[in-house]
């Protein structure tokens, strides 16, 4: 299991949205690149990126400061936002990133969402964000006429190598996961699964760990470790120590 530091981009500074929120921002560093290296240093194996200025807009806005970030930050890049068509993602897997997480695009286009999957074996994600389990696209604020368990299922026969589900009713609010929904999710498919929204404090990386044999890959914190309420160097040393126990 993985912890994803993430890095929210809009208009070129470090940001977390309440709920996936335009006009709910707060600035957490101006230095995207510098935060970059930041969480490298404190242990990160990966990193977290969004633009969110492209998931809003629907077309790449930070493509240079992303190439910087990858350059500068010595880890593998996850990246999601504004990717909708083979073009950007050619793109943006040319500046070093490692994989894509898609959105808007695997709502909507199924048969590019299956080119993709072929043409990067293992780099192509989906993002299921969902409000009461309704699946959210271009940036959260339209209804794609789906739920999150009617779609899962069909994204592994796509060739998808990971799905990342966010729950929007908790993103930014660190209110905890809900973790029935959690396991239902798992029960629903083999993929890798990673999960976002209301990851508050070390109690609930530990709730979420005990779901790691059921298929759980990784989990995204922003808020938390932004504000200080989740040290993440201590996650990351305490999911290593686990990981390197079971493994012996």
């Amino acid at each position: 299991m993985i912890i994803f530091p993430a890095l929210d981009i809009k208009n070129g500074e470090c940001v977390r949205l309440k709920q996936g929120r335009a006009d709910e921002v707060t600035v957490f560093g101006r230095d995207p690149v510098g935060m970059a290296r930041h969480w490298a240093l404190q242990g990160a194996r990966w990193l977290h990126v969004v633009d969110l200025d492209g998931a809003f807009q629907g077309v790449p806005v930070n493509y240079d400061l992303i190439r910087a970030i990858c350059a500068a930050s010595e880890i593998p890049v996850q990246l999601g936002g504004g990717i909708r068509d083979a073009e950007t993602a050619a793109n943006y897997f040319q500046a070093g990133v490692s994989r894509l997480v898609l959105g808007t695009l695997a709502m909507e286009d199924r048969s590019a969402l299956r080119d993709l999957c072929r043409w990067y074996p293992g780099g192509i994600g989906v993002s299921l964000d969902a409000d009461r389990g309704r699946l959210k696209s271009k940036g959260w604020v339209e209804d794609s006429g789906s739920t999150v368990f009617e779609v899962l299922p069909e994204l592994e026969s796509l060739g998808v190598a990971f799905a990342v589900y966010t729950d929007i009713s908790r993103d930014g609010m660190q209110s905890g996961v809900d973790l029935e929904t959690v396991e239902s999710l798992l029960k629903c498919t083999d993929l890798p699964l990673i999960v976002a929204g209301g990851i508050d404090s070390m109690e609930h990386i530990r709730a979420l760990y005990s779901l790691r044999k059921k298929g759980l890959a990784g989990v995204i914190t922003g808020q938390a470790i932004y504000s200080g309420s989740l040290d993440f160097r201590e996650a990351v040393r305490w999911l290593e120590e686990r990981q390197a126990g079971s493994a012996s």
